[in-house]
């Protein structure tokens, strides 16, 4: 079984307003040392309390889960004070499977006059598991911007039609060094804080046909629970930030191999370790 979990950790800071990266740690051991994790809302260098801890979260993070190699991909890389190390923020992904290629995309974000948002960026991280290999997408969309959302999500479907028509062409020359061919399989899992619900525009754009007739991603949740709703991934214990009460906006999609083999998913809807719930995708096969 290969497990990918997804958690929006919001820099590792609780419903009791105290930031703890160990606490994380410790919420996602008891879930079963998920052999890929997608972590949303991750941070270097930036203040994220109120007493001004401005700490490198990914350097924490590696000295937490030993074993893993931790890929930072990074939306927003800024300056501060002068002297002051330039602060960043984004997702970081971890695996204690051997990677085979990385890739980092920024995603579209189209002028929309006053209404807040921030950069946003996809990760892609090819693990090998076996005699074979899944390509991860670990993600956070903009939240105030429809429009920049269904346009992300647009993106997000362009990138894995891509990879998939580059795994059924493989060139027919070998080469050692840039030009060696990198595998990049149609086999994906598309995970992250969406910051859509079911029924919206953009969960129905998600799941649209591509090319007219193929699937693109499926829920995999639909695929391991049918006509069950969603259990909620926010509005769980933090309901300041969340007013509308427990809903689900964080998904795992899936396409190619990885959506005929999908076992189960689950969310851990007791830790209030952050605004949102980690969620873990099991699937057949051994890493």
């Amino acid at each position: 079984m290969t497990t990918v979990a997804s958690w929006n950790i919001q820099n590792g800071k609780g419903a009791d307003g105290v930031v703890s990266l160990p606490r994380i740690a410790e919420v996602i051991s008891r879930m079963g040392e998920p052999d890929v994790i997608c972590l949303q809302e991750v941070s270097r260098h930036l203040p994220v309390s109120g007493a001004g801890f401005a700490v490198d979260q990914i350097a924490e993070l590696a000295d937490l889960f030993p074993g893993y190699e931790v890929i930072f991909g990074v939306a927003i890389e800024a300056g501060r004070a002068p002297g002051a190390p330039r602060w960043q923020y984004g997702n970081a992904t971890l695996s204690r499977l051997p990677v085979v290629s990385v890739f980092h995309h920024a995603l579209p974000q189209p002028p929309h006059a006053g209404v807040r948002q921030m950069p946003r960026q996809v990760s892609e991280v090819t693990v090998a598991t076996g005699n074979t290999s899944l390509r991860v997408m670990n993600t956070h969309l903009e939240y105030h911007s429809l429009e920049q959302r269904l346009a992300q999500i647009a993106r997000l479907r362009e990138l894995h039609l891509q990879a998939a028509a580059v795994a059924h062409s493989r060139p027919d020359y070998d080469d050692a060094g840039s030009y060696s061919f990198l595998d990049r399989p149609e086999s994906c899992v598309l995970c992250g804080d969406f910051n859509i619900e079911t029924g919206s525009p953009e969960y129905a754009a998600m799941l649209s046909p591509a090319d007219g007739a193929a699937v693109c991603f499926r829920d995999a949740w639909q695929i391991a629970h049918a006509d069950r709703p969603h259990d909620p991934t926010c509005g769980v214990h933090d309901t300041v930030q969340w007013p509308q009460g427990p809903h689900c906006r964080d998904f795992f999609f899936v396409a190619g191999a990885a959506a005929s083999a999908v076992e189960g998913v689950c969310v851990d809807t007791e830790t209030d370790a952050s605004d949102h719930q980690p969620l873990m995708l099991s699937i057949a096969g051994t890493p």
